[in-house]
């Protein structure tokens, strides 16, 4: 939508206010839009802003990429402590999209991989366009998932979720309908989000309440976080990361 004014919302984060509906967008294109680890904390704290100054929040990305993810450059050499800060970093992000009291729209104009298509399952509602396509790679990186998706994967697509994560396949839009990774696919994503969103908002509704009601218990969410920190820990514990890392490093010299 080319009449929102977009704000500056710290490094490569961009908000916009569309009458009672806020987008947070992720704006670094260049890079596909990919979360180096000091966007982490004001992408969260741009979507709890956002969640405190309207009713409901789309959450979206710039150009032709919701997001890859995590920025393999440059957290490929991460000592332990700063590669658990960057899962907790990760983890913010979901509970600030669980902070937010009304509805959630993810607009997923593009590819979304790893720790970003796992934070559009904590979003109340994925719309997609039709060219976009999912990703969870971190298996074949020796990475774990993160964003308490070991909760709200399977909650979205059920018994399929062992083997996306495993097999670390691209899923075409069409497929993510299928299987529940994306409620709707439409050539307009951002647009149809803002609709959809503003159709839901305003006085007299008990939308908020609702959206509470159906969302996951916060408790099960940091159990399941904690249990993905813990095996990030593992995983980082027994080399498996970094032989992840330096593979990548040379498929991608």
């Amino acid at each position: 939508m080319d009449d929102l004014q977009w704000t500056p919302a710290g490094e490569h984060v961009v908000s916009a206010l569309h009458d009672d509906v806020a987008v947070v967008r992720i704006d670094r294109p260049e890079a596909l839009n990919a979360l180096a680890p000091a966007m982490l904390g004001d992408l969260a704290e741009a979507l709890r802003a956002a969640g405190r100054a309207a009713s409901g929040v789309v959450l979206t990305g710039t150009g032709r990429a919701f997001s890859a993810g995590d920025d393999l450059v440059a957290t490929a050499d991460l000592d332990r402590a700063g590669f658990l800060a960057l899962i907790e970093g990760f983890q913010d992000l979901t509970r600030a999209v669980l902070d937010i009291e009304g509805p959630v729209v993810a607009a997923v104009n593009g590819l979304a991989v790893g720790g970003a298509a796992e934070l559009t399952l904590a979003c109340d509602l994925r719309i997609g366009h039709p060219d976009a396509f999912w990703l969870f790679p971190e298996n074949g990186l020796g990475l774990t998932v993160s964003n308490a998706s070991t909760l709200l994967l399977p909650r979205a697509v059920g018994g399929r979720a062992l083997g996306l994560l495993l097999d670390g396949a691209r899923i075409p839009a069409d497929e993510a309908l299928r299987i529940g990774l994306v409620d709707q696919l439409v050539d307009d994503p951002l647009a149809t989000a803002l609709d959809r969103v503003a159709s839901w908002v305003g006085p007299g509704r008990a939308t908020r309440w609702h959206v509470d009601l159906l969302r996951p218990d916060r408790d099960a969410v940091e159990a399941a976080m904690a249990r993905e920190v813990a095996a990030a820990a593992a995983v980082h514990d027994a080399g498996i990361a970094t032989t992840g890392a330096e593979r990548f490093r040379r498929d991608h010299a």
